[in-house]
């Protein structure tokens, strides 16, 4: 699940739940249950982790592994 994916990017990036969670604005509980898969992440959120991680949104969807975002 893309879920993972989350995790990975963030963790990738040493980056603390809490960190990142200021980062956007949400609670650590909440970025929490976005890694866990308790909640999908909305739209908006999914935008700012693609740009913020210079990722596609189909890398983060696990639509594709590649990490790129084609132009």
């Amino acid at each position: 699940m893309y879920f993972k994916r989350l995790k990975d990017l963030r963790v990738d990036n040493d980056l603390t739940q809490k960190e990142l969670a200021d980062i956007f604005g949400i609670s650590q509980q909440t970025l929490s249950d976005y890694e866990k898969g308790k909640y999908d992440l909305p739209n908006d959120l999914l935008i700012k982790y693609a740009d913020y991680f210079k990722v596609s949104v189909d890398y983060i969807l696990e639509r594709t592994n590649n990490r790129s975002i084609n132009k």
